[in-house]
């Protein structure tokens, strides 16, 4: 069974459909993972092991794997949903949300939560609801977020691949920060109903956090689609994102973008990793400059906080409403006070400005990638920082600004445009931190993704690269 922390989702589904594994034995070898590693590291905001034993997978392309799925907006009917956070304490969902639905469909065994911070609201995973998710390369640093839980889980080997969502970073992040893979799909593409079809106005996705890009991909075709309601789609496949993952992307035009759009610093080491990796792509045939498009920061920077606040006091008011409360009271963290406050102050008309600030944004990109298939930048600014820097309850929101502004700087804008972007694993920090690499493509060019990934991949491999603190 030790052999079986080593293997990607389609090996372990392939020992289920050949028979030489059953179904039980994935699960309960992932158990004893789990519950070996989380204690340390704390990734499980939920232990759903029954429920998972007495399931029966269905006949699909991953029939029999564990997977985890991230306590943020993804219901189980008859299971609770924590957000991380106290102000959803008690709170059981009446339905399952679509994408866990086609996780079942897939043939996936859910076994448990993995934890977020509140509302996934900041890039590294510590809540008062659920405590500190520690980074396995290094328990005093931070593991990433809001999906830092899955990304945890996944670097420590107790699962191959994670659901995870992304509305600002939220799948690079802990991806870069764990020194896995993680690539956020195009708006529209995933569903993230069914009671409502996009999530922060369109800037948040569902997706996946993995070792294999093979899994990524293979996943991505098990649940991409429209569902009741969208509506916008992602344009359509000519063939698989599996396929995609498994063929040469021939030869790309590359931009370099080495400075962040609000002009924080970076990190002389990141900077080494992301000079590295260009030099990677040049090495593999692809043309590789330094460019970026000119890009307001400070705007996007704004426009983001008004619609994350809007959505924030709007979710915590419909949950005060349901307990017939007139506020959260200390039930939310102070980060998210700040938010609802923020929220609740916005304007329609900071709402539509907000948006028109994103759809320049997308335009200027659209006209800077007519010369560049993919532009390469860092994922963080900075090496993983220590716990504590960036989380939702600080001593003043003065210095967790600063802090998180100088911290993570690159990521927002693929959700501002809609746009794919995926975390790559090719750095490592003198310290012994792993660097993400971000790598961005065209709206709905997913595809070109996983095939540069997939040829990195098969010229750096990093599935050998394992974290100290594991299963």
């Amino acid at each position: 069974m030790t052999d079986l922390a080593t293997l990607d989702a389609m090996a372990q589904a392939a020992l289920v459909a050949s028979g030489e594994v059953t179904a039980s034995e994935l699960l309960e070898s992932a158990i004893a993972r789990a519950e070996a590693a989380d204690p340390a590291l704390n990734f499980m905001a939920q232990k759903l092991y029954d429920r998972a034993r007495a399931a029966t997978p269905a006949e699909g392309p991953f029939r029999g794997v564990p997977f985890l799925v991230k306590d943020l907006h993804i219901h189980i009917a008859g299971e609770r949903t924590g957000q991380g956070s106290n102000l959803w304490n008690g709170y059981v969902a009446d339905h399952d949300s679509t994408i866990y639905d086609r996780f079942r469909k897939a043939g996936l065994n859910v076994f448990g939560k993995t934890t977020t911070p509140e509302f996934g609201l900041t890039v590294t995973t510590e809540s008062k609801a659920t405590g500190l998710t520690r980074n396995p390369w290094n328990l005093a640093h931070s593991a990433g977020g809001s999906s830092g839980g899955a990304a945890c889980a996944v670097a420590a080997g107790v699962v191959p691949i994670d659901q995870a969502s992304d509305g600002g970073g939220s799948i690079r992040c802990p991806a870069a920060a764990c020194g896995i893979f993680g690539l956020k799909p195009s708006r529209g593409r995933v569903p993230m109903g069914p009671r409502a079809t996009e999530g922060w106005l369109g800037l948040s996705i569902n997706g996946m956090v993995s070792w294999s890009v093979r899994d990524n991909a293979a996943m991505l075709d098990a649940i991409h689609g429209p569902e009741a309601g969208s509506r916008y789609t992602a344009p359509a496949l000519a063939d698989s994102f599996l396929a995609a993952a498994g063929r040469d992307p021939g030869p790309l035009r590359v931009a370099v973008m080495r400075s962040a759009p609000t002009g924080v610093p970076v990190h002389p080491e990141v900077l080494a990793a992301l000079d590295a990796a260009a030099a990677l792509l040049e090495g593999l045939g692809h043309h590789v400059e330094i460019a970026q498009p000119a890009l307001d920061g400070a705007a996007l920077a704004e426009a983001l906080i008004a619609v994350i606040a809007s959505a924030t006091a709007h979710e915590v008011g419909l949950r005060c409403r349901e307990l017939g409360r007139d506020n959260a009271g200390d039930d939310i963290e102070l980060i998210t006070q700040m938010f609802v406050h923020l929220g609740q102050q916005a304007s329609g008309v900071q709402l539509l400005a907000a948006n028109q600030t994103f759809q320049d944004a997308a335009r200027t990109m659209a006209n800077f990638q007519a010369g560049f298939d993919v532009i390469l930048s860092p994922v963080f600014a900075q090496p993983p920082i220590e716990l504590g820097k960036v989380d939702l309850s600080p001593p003043d929101v003065a210095t967790w600004t600063a802090n998180i502004t100088g911290y993570s700087p690159f990521t927002a804008l693929a959700n501002q445009t809609g746009q794919p972007a995926m975390s790559l694993p090719l750095g490592m920090s003198s310290s012994g931190l792993p660097i993400g690499i971000m790598a961005m493509g065209r709206y709905g060019e997913e595809a070109l993704l996983y095939s540069l990934a997939g040829q990195i991949e098969r010229a750096a491999p990093w599935a050998g690269r394992r974290p100290p603190a594991r299963g």
